[in-house]
């Protein structure tokens, strides 16, 4: 959400800034200065009337008190009062407004994000064709069975699957670790409050599961629960930056999606993630946006994945974004990179939603800035190590570094 004192001083910026989403965001800012303006009118004439009824009570009482006839005083009193009451009328309509209106306006985007994807840089030999993961491991991945018990697009995965997989998260919880990251297993149900604080409501609600009989939602990501864990707080600049790996399960609807990406894993409504989530101040967002970046990209080289790097379009940016980074695994079978984790830096529009501030030391709070970034989906991640790793006699050899985490050296049938 956005700092309307800071933009109402010069909105220019902020206007021009969310015109590159091309998505009308900067005609819902325009509007919601205009209620902020009205708003900012009403309030000093609602207090002057309170001030002026206090004086009308003050005459009719002076009036009866003297036996003097307080019909004008009344007169005044039930003006005043009827005044009053339409500003307060409005006023409340006003306020809804202004909240419905900021709730849907996005983060601007930052002036170094794309205006369309942009690769940045590549990693690795892709080999030019291979075979798919169902292929390749199709024998591990009932999906007829997860269709039976849960619907379409949930799978269950078996033996060296479970293994691999397994030691994916012991890895990766290791190598976060060592970059100073606090593993989590957050919560996965979540009020609707924590969904707004990221950005999710009211942007996203095709994709999320809600509970029928509570009120609580299936979160989609990790990032969801980790935002919510300083909820309302104010944090100590000195322990900045506080950088956390989540891990838990991911359930989407993936509306509207089709096609061949819904065969096998590829895009499922159920998976594993450990999700990167920083806290930090203004002045650290930057730096850490880049070693969140350099994480992943250090795990896709550890596990031997080719991929690129790719700026993402500020039209796809999503609402809390100012800026995001895309790493795309080469995949053999298809021929091309696919989407296999982000990190965006969402500056101060998470944490302003979630009252979240930091403190220097003598100074007063400012609002936090957070990140986060995917180490691992699971799921794809899989994908991309096997079709990767296969061999020519049709089994996958694993990547040495997970198999010291309980990963078999070889995956396929013999």
């Amino acid at each position: 959400m956005l700092d309307l004192k800071t933009v109402r001083k010069d909105p220019d910026p902020a206007l021009a800034a969310l015109a590159r989403r091309k998505d009308g965001s900067q005609d819902r800012l325009a509007e919601a200065l205009q209620l902020d303006e009205r708003r900012r009118e009403i309030l000093p004439r609602s207090e002057q009337i309170s001030a002026e009824q206090n004086a009308a009570n003050d005459a009719i009482a002076q009036a009866k008190r003297d036996g003097a006839d307080a019909s004008d005083a009344i007169a005044k009193m039930k003006e005043i009062a009827a005044e009053g009451k339409a500003l307060k009328a409005e006023l409340a309509e006003v306020e809804e407004r202004l909240a419905t209106v900021m709730g849907q306006v996005p983060n601007p985007p930052d002036p170094s994000a794309a205006d369309e994807d942009t690769e940045i840089s590549r990693w690795g030999e892709p080999l030019p064709e291979g075979r798919d993961h169902i292929e390749l491991a199709g024998h591990l991945i009932d999906m007829e069975a997860g269709a039976r018990v849960a619907g379409s697009r949930f799978a269950y995965l078996k033996g060296d699957l479970v293994r691999l997989e397994l030691a994916i998260v012991q890895f990766m919880m290791d190598k976060l670790g060592g970059q100073g990251f606090t593993p989590v297993i957050p919560p996965v149900l979540v009020r609707e409050r924590a969904l707004y604080g990221t950005g999710f409501l009211p942007d996203t609600e095709q994709q999320i599961y809600r509970l029928a009989d509570d009120d609580l939602y299936l979160t989609g990501t990790s990032e969801v629960a980790l935002a919510s864990l300083h909820d309302g707080e104010i944090l100590d600049e000195a322990d900045l930056p506080l950088r956390y790996a989540g891990f838990s399960p991911c359930f989407r609807r993936e509306a509207g999606a089709a096609g061949r990406d819904t065969v096998g894993i590829f895009r499922v409504h159920q998976f594993e993630k450990v999700e990167m989530f920083v806290f930090c101040s203004p002045e650290q967002g930057l730096e850490e946006h880049e070693r969140i970046l350099g994480i992943e990209e250090s795990v896709m080289q550890d596990l031997q994945i080719p991929y690129r790097v790719v700026n993402i379009a500020v039209d796809d940016l999503g609402s809390s974004a100012a800026k995001k980074y895309d790493i795309e695994a080469w995949l053999p079978s298809q021929k091309q990179y696919r989407e296999l984790t982000s990190c965006s830096n969402t500056t101060d529009f998470q944490a302003r939603r979630l009252g979240i501030r930091v403190r220097g030391e003598g100074g007063s709070p400012r609002t936090a800035h957070t990140l986060n970034g995917t180490a691992t989906a699971l799921g794809r991640t899989i994908i991309a190590i096997l079709e990767n790793h296969q061999q020519p006699n049709g089994m996958v050899r694993l990547p040495e570094v997970l198999q010291k985490y309980g990963a078999p050296a070889e995956i396929g049938e013999k």
